[in-house]
């Protein structure tokens, strides 16, 4: 009797302490960060918690796509990846292969310790620009003339589904910049060269990742769905400012103009949830923004109370030292203290990983910066979902150049161009030109170019000619819109003699800048590219015609604006060139009005809108309108 009462005692406990195994088996199996249901800051709590240095360093860490490997991304813990500009998969990669891609190397970031997705992140600046038979957009430059934040919204939106539709969650856009002076070569990523209506186009963030719910906190990262992005606000701050245009120089201004005119996109921005902002190449006074640490941490994170993680420009922190990146670990000191969270490295991981590890052991840069910069990027992470659905799938494949994007575009070309001249008085208009006429002439390279409609940030970095990617030139949009009956003679650069033997009704030459993006595009002139002009002088010279300009900011056209009958500004139209028929044409009218200043000089450069000697060929807000032919 004894004995079995002890047995049965032994059995008790056992079957105690077997269930205490069970639940604490059960504990460790349970991971607070891995359920979506517990509260945002309790999951960063407890993933930080878990995590070793090594591998809070490898989330502060961008690369571009060459360097990566689903090995690479296993053994270093990277945080993301990048497509720079041009840095495809392979020549026209289709939706498919971007996945593929992005999911094998998000596949080696599942396969850490903790499972830390990584986020792709891409240029996508006027569509999804890098992708073969994506939409593309006009440039920023087009859209500040349309003056309407709910069409920025809806090409944000369509932008955002373009990007999930090759796998990508991240986009660096919108660019905030205000540009001040057309010399510099960026200013056709900017909206306009006033401060208002640049902070009216921050609906673009909503575009990308979605309303803010009602009840949801203002400045506080958010995406809404997996058909949105993550956004980025840059580039912070007085990109568009600086001395003579010349990209990354200096912004000479003080506080209050560098509040009021460069940071107007931003105060607007954040509280709409702009997930990320990257910083500018440029210095504000002199010093560089990757190291002011009172504008990144002071002021951005500080005042205006961002919560979203801060990115470095490609190479940014390198260049805090000249010649670049001689002092690099002086460079990681200086950007990561300033308040940089993520650095776009984009390629020499090992080098940051070891040097940011040096600082940190040795007190230059104190565990709770670094803790700072995690928390943040985890926060983006969580918030957007990555964490639940972190590899792409395939059905929004569909979307990428779909129709309904496609006439959105061509929407947006056709609100976007503004009438300059229409014809010697307002009693003999040239335009809208008339459907049926014998022959027509279509002059100028920039008529059948792909590459050069749509500028730079398409396909590649600078930009390419030829074409491209798939879309409608304003050659063939004028062949589609013209009666049946009429001819129409394209010839690239006519002599005198061609265009007057051949009787033509009128003339529409299309000519203007060659692609181009940061540091290519500064010029100190800002004339048209030969054979531009001469084909101008040549054509108007001996028929009726409009010239339409394809260019990334106002020109010099003085000197010739007297022998041209109509001028249209059509910045970098896009893939939709029938935007433009559809005006010239009549079957919409002209409603633009310029959003920057249309100079006389470069003598007269900068010069703004509300300057003491503003003296401008057209001014800020200058456009003839038209009315449609009624059919």
């Amino acid at each position: 009797m004894q004995r079995r009462s002890k047995m049965g005692f032994l059995m008790r406990n056992f079957l105690v302490l077997f269930c205490w195994i069970i639940l604490a088996v059960n504990a460790e199996e349970y991971i607070t960060y891995k359920d979506p249901n517990k509260p945002l800051n309790r999951r960063i709590k407890d993933l930080m918690k878990r995590m070793t240095l090594e591998e809070k360093i490898g989330q502060m860490i961008q690369i571009d796509r060459t360097a990566a490997t689903p090995k690479v991304m296993n053994k270093y813990y990277l945080g993301s990846v990048l497509s720079g500009g041009g840095s495809v998969p392979k020549k026209e990669a289709s939706a498919e292969d971007w996945i593929d891609m992005i999911n094998g190397f998000q596949k080696g970031s599942l396969s850490t310790r903790l499972g830390i997705p990584m986020i792709y992140g891409i240029d996508a600046v006027h569509g999804n620009n890098n992708v073969y038979k994506a939409t593309i957009f006009p440039h920023n430059v087009a859209l500040g003339v349309i003056r309407d934040p709910q069409l920025v919204k809806r090409i944000g939106s369509a932008t955002a589904l373009e990007a999930r539709a090759t796998g990508i969650p991240y986009v660096f856009a919108p660019c905030l910049a205000v540009c001040r002076d057309p010399r510099w070569g960026r200013c056709f990523e900017s909206y306009s060269e006033d401060p208002n209506i640049v902070r009216s186009m921050s609906e673009m963030v909503p575009g990308l990742q979605g309303d803010v719910p009602s009840n949801g906190r203002l400045g506080v990262p958010f995406v809404a769905n997996k058909q949105k992005v993550a956004a980025c606000a840059k580039h912070y701050v007085g990109d568009g400012g600086t001395v003579k245009g010349i990209n990354e120089n200096n912004t000479i201004i003080d506080r209050h103009g560098l509040l009021s005119i460069h940071m107007a996109g931003y105060y607007s921005s954040i509280i709409k949830g702009v997930s990320t902002v990257m910083v500018s190449y440029s210095s504000w006074n002199g010093l560089r923004m990757h190291e002011n640490k009172e504008m990144v941490t002071g002021f951005l994170k500080g005042t205006l109370r961002f919560r979203g993680f801060v990115i470095s420009d490609w190479a940014g922190i390198d260049k805090l030292t000249y010649p670049w990146h001689t002092n690099y670990t002086y460079s990681i000191l200086e950007g990561v203290n300033s308040g940089i969270d993520m650095v776009m490295l984009p390629y020499n991981y090992t080098e940051f990983i070891d040097g940011l590890t040096y600082l940190v052991n040795n007190n230059f840069v104190q565990m709770t910066r670094i803790d700072d910069a995690v928390k943040r990027i985890l926060r983006v992470k969580f918030q957007m979902g990555l964490f639940e659905n972190p590899l792409a799938d395939y059905s929004l494949t569909k979307y990428l150049g779909c129709p309904e994007h496609r006439e959105l575009a061509r929407e947006a070309v056709r609100r976007s161009l503004v009438l300059l001249k229409n014809g010697a008085n307002a009693d003999e208009p040239v335009l809208p030109l008339p459907k049926k006429a014998t022959n027509i002439l279509v002059a100028g390279a920039h008529a059948n170019n792909m590459g050069y409609q749509c500028g730079g940030w398409t396909i590649t970095w600078q930009g390419l000619s030829g074409n491209t990617t798939i879309g409608t030139t304003i050659l063939s949009a004028i062949e589609n819109t013209v009666d049946p009956e009429t001819k129409v003679v394209y010839k690239e650069n006519p002599d005198s003699e061609f265009v007057k033997s051949n009787n033509f009704s009128y003339a529409i030459v299309v000519v203007g800048e060659t692609p181009y993006a940061e540091g290519s595009g500064d010029t100190l002139n800002l004339t048209i590219p030969a054979p531009g002009p001469d084909i101008m002088t040549t054509v108007c010279a001996s028929v009726k015609c409009v010239v339409v300009l394809l260019t990334g900011r106002p020109v010099v056209i003085q000197p010739y604006l007297a022998q041209m009958d109509a001028v249209v500004a059509a910045w970098l139209p896009g893939t939709e060139g029938q935007g433009v028929a559809d005006v010239l044409f009549g079957d919409y009218g002209f409603t633009g009005k310029l959003a920057r200043t249309w100079f006389k000089t470069v003598d007269q450069l900068p010069m703004n809108v509300g300057d003491s000697h503003y003296d401008p060929l057209f001014p800020f807000g200058f456009g003839l309108t038209t009315e449609p032919v009624k059919a």
